[in-house]
């Protein structure tokens, strides 16, 4: 009985409510008009109050909405091995490594590394964060490797080194963010050849063992740089009577034979692209038994390319708990959240915004129609003595531009995906040791390739991605010089990536052509909230209007329902 009167007291509240509730309301909220008894100052204070709180909800309301979707994006399956994944297999401490930081550093206060820190523009994120080290000799590498160092002209480490290298050398995960030409390769190549140094001399690696350390690189071409540089630093170590650190290159496009043979003797380093690698661990050809070290340069690319799937099947072939390293200039907030699951406790290390230009190069964008851009293409190698780089979207424009080059006597070579490996080899070579002016690529040559000396990167077109157009401007201006970056825009250019390339422009505090400045977009309003869209790192929209990921939202829904019969995945029917 009492519950029927407390339902039928809740229904007349209800029925009430409607149509009173309305006039309380109206009588409630003040009629802003023309008042006697208040000064026209004070009602303008007031409406300006109201008009303010009602633009703070509507920030918080985007705020709100921006988390909405981010949450429904992000990858709820942790990036861990499947029979990590399976057993519930956590690893709760770094690797324990034999390297300790100097006494004399360790005796100093967390006052001294924190001011290093803000000196040098170093953010990090983690618990009991190494202290940065800021000479090589404090880090104990051996004199073999500082003569190298040395003679490379590499005489105190950058930013991200201070800090990177004690963190790996300590044994911590890492997720290392840095713009283009920062050095992020010495950070993980210096501690694996330390690593590996330290296991020979302890237990000489025996025939088919190994290897120790593995690094994964998305391209062919930045495998084989990142192989160069390790072999450097081993022979000079073998020459100063170290043991020899046997490094294998396992990439596409060349014979498997070279690899095997290295595999054979016991290798202690490998440098591989994904789908070599896990070709070689398919057919057993290759183990990760002893594996204790992984890196992945440019990992937000890898895990962005659809390569998810394959790290997380390589991350299976390991038998125990590894040291993880991520690197990369440009990782946008929901891959390093998710990138973080396959890690254990990791520092963070952001120097400067991830996905900021280099500071050190100029940025020059003209509007040049579709049919002059090759013609005005020669009147801009003029800017700068060669070496110059000429990046395109398609392969046909990459030959295009490479045959018109060579007519008009330019000594020029071209790399895309379609020429094979031994052409790629030959022209990446001949550009790096100046016997060629030009290079045109396609994103191929974009991603962590050093050239050195490269006075000028032209975009013959825009890509359709913030982050390739930032790794592309990357190939000049490296380790402190200064550098030229010529991008042509045109109608052909899609608005959202034009609305990006201006606020990058604006925050690298370069000159904004006037057709950019004139642009302006819906969510501009919501630009001083931080850093852009939270799902691709563009700084022109927010996620809730990001065109990367309404396309793969749309390619998810058109393949819902669709059988793959020709998938490798799908069951032999």
């Amino acid at each position: 009985m009492g519950r029927i009167v407390q339902l039928t007291a809740e229904a007349s509240a209800v029925g009430k409510s409607s149509s009173e509730n309305e006039h309380e309301e109206e009588s409630t909220e003040e009629s802003w008009g023309r008042k006697f008894n208040i000064s026209l100052l004070d009602q303008h204070t007031e409406l300006k109050k109201i008009a303010e709180a009602k633009k703070i909800s509507a920030v918080e309301k985007q705020l709100k909405e921006e988390e909405k979707i981010l949450e429904s994006v992000a990858e709820k399956k942790a990036l861990m091995g499947v029979a990590e994944l399976a057993k519930g297999i956590q690893y709760e401490d770094p690797i324990k490594t034999s390297w300790t930081p100097p006494r004399y550093i360790l005796a100093k206060p967390n006052s001294r590394h924190e001011k290093i820190r803000e000196k040098l523009r170093i953010l990090t994120e983690g618990d009991n964060v190494p202290p940065p080290l800021l000479t090589f000799r404090e880090m104990k590498l051996p004199k073999a490797v500082l003569a190298a160092l040395a003679k490379r002209n590499i005489k105190k480490p950058s930013p991200i080194q201070v800090q990177g290298i004690p963190a790996v050398l300590a044994g911590r995960d890492l997720i290392g963010i840095a713009f283009t030409g920062s050095g992020k390769t010495l950070v993980f190549v210096l501690p694996i050849i330390m690593f590996c140094l330290e296991q020979e001399l302890r237990l000489p690696f025996i025939k088919r063992e190994g290897p120790y350390g593995l690094i994964i690189c998305p391209s062919r071409e930045l495998a084989k740089q990142t192989h160069d540089i390790i072999q450097y630093y081993c022979r000079h170590l073998q020459e100063a009577g170290m043991p020899e650190i046997r490094t294998v290159l396992a990439i596409g496009g060349v014979p498997v034979n070279d690899a095997i043979a290295i595999i054979q003797q016991g290798a202690h380093i490998m440098v591989a692209t994904p789908g070599r690698l896990m070709d070689m661990l398919d057919k057993k050809l290759v183990n990760l038994d002893v594996c204790r070290y992984l890196c992945m340069d440019e990992a937000d690319r890898m895990i962005d390319m659809g390569f998810e799937e394959d790290v997380r099947t390589i991350f299976s072939y390991f038998k125990g708990q590894r040291q993880t390293l991520l690197f990369s200039a440009t990782m946008p907030k929901k891959i390093q959240n998710f990138a973080k699951s396959a890690l254990v406790k990791p520092v963070t290390i952001n120097v400067g915004r991830a996905g900021a230009a280099s500071m050190n190069v100029t940025q020059d964008v003209e509007y040049v129609k579709q049919e002059a851009k090759v013609v005005y293409l020669l009147e801009c190698l003029q800017k700068t003595p060669p070496p110059v780089l000429i990046f395109a979207e398609k392969k046909q424009d990459v030959d295009a531009i490479h045959e018109y080059l060579l007519l008009k006597g330019v000594e020029a070579v071209a790399i895309h995906g379609g020429k094979d490996q031994e052409e790629r080899y030959r022209s990446v070579e001949s550009f790096r040791n100046q016997e060629k002016d030009v290079l045109v690529a396609t994103d191929v040559a974009s991603k962590g390739l050093d050239f050195p000396d490269v006075q000028h990167v032209i975009n013959y077109d825009m890509p359709d991605d913030i982050e390739n157009y930032v790794h592309r401007i990357g190939r000049t201006g490296r380790s402190g010089s200064k550098g030229l970056a010529t991008t042509f825009i045109n109608k052909a250019t899609e608005q959202f990536v034009l609305l990006d390339l201006k606020h990058l422009l604006i925050e690298a505090k370069q000159k904004v052509p006037p057709f950019l400045g004139e642009l302006c977009s819906e969510t501009e309003k919501y630009a001083d909230l931080g850093d852009g869209c939270s799902y691709c790192g563009g700084l022109g929209h927010r996620i809730t209007e990001c065109p990367k990921l309404e396309a793969v939202q749309s390619k998810q829904a058109s393949n819902i329902g669709r059988r793959d019969y020709l998938s490798n995945t799908a069951a032999d029917y």
